[in-house]
C-alpha cells in the first residue's frame, strides 16, 4: 500500500489483481449487473469497508495461529498440525449442491426491491452490525432491522417457490 500510496502503477496493478474477485462478487450480489438497482455510493463505501475488517481479520488470524510445519511442543520429532489435519475439502457432489444453492439466493436476492436486498446483503453476506447498516443506507437503525425482518420473509418465500418448482 505504501507503493500505491507513493504513486507506483505497478503495486496499483497488484491491489487491484488480489481484489477484483472479491469486488466483483459484491457488485454482482448487490446489482446482478443492474446498475440502476443499486446505489453506487452505498456500494462503494460497503465495498472499501468491507476489505479494511477483511484486512484486519486475516492479520489477527495469523497472530492468533501456529505454523502447520511447527512441530508441537517443541518436540521435533512429533508430527506437525499440517500432518495430522485430515483433508477438509468437500467432494465434488457437494460443492456442485453448494453451487447450485448459491445460484438459486443469488436469483432471489435480484428479486428483492433494491432496498430490502441492500440490507439482507449488508447484514446476512456481509455480516455488519445494524449501526453500520444504518450509517451506510443513512436510514434509521429501526429501519435497518424492519428492511432485514422483510427482505428475509421474502426471500425465504421465493426460494420456496424456486425450490417447488425444482
Amino acid at each position: 500500500m505504501r507503493r500505491c500510496i507513493a504513486g507506483d502503477a505497478a503495486a496499483w496493478a497488484e491491489v487491484v489483481q488480489l481484489h477484483s474477485r472479491r469486488i466483483y462478487n459484491i457488485c454482482y450480489r448487490f446489482t446482478g449487473y443492474d446498475t440502476s438497482r443499486g446505489a453506487f455510493t452505498t456500494w462503494i463505501t460497503t465495498v472499501t469497508r468491507n476489505l479494511l475488517v477483511d484486512h484486519y481479520r486475516a492479520r489477527k488470524h495469523d497472530r492468533l495461529t501456529d505454523s502447520l510445519d511447527a512441530a508441537p511442543s517443541g518436540n521435533e520429532d512429533a508430527p506437525t498440525l499440517g500432518d495430522r489435519l485430515q483433508d477438509a475439502a468437500p467432494s465434488a457432489e457437494s460443492h456442485m449442491r453448494q453451487k447450485d444453492r448459491q445460484k438459486l439466493v443469488q436469483q432471489g436476492l435480484v428479486r428483492l426491491s433494491p432496498e430490502l436486498r441492500e440490507a439482507v446483503i449488508l447484514r446476512d453476506l456481509e455480516e455488519l452490525e445494524y449501526r453500520e447498516i444504518a450509517a451506510i443506507l443513512r436510514v434509521p437503525e429501526g429501519t435497518v432491522k424492519s428492511r432485514i425482518n422483510r427482505g428475509r420473509t421474502e426471500l425465504g418465500r421465493l426460494l420456496q417457490r424456486t425450490y417447488k418448482q425444482v
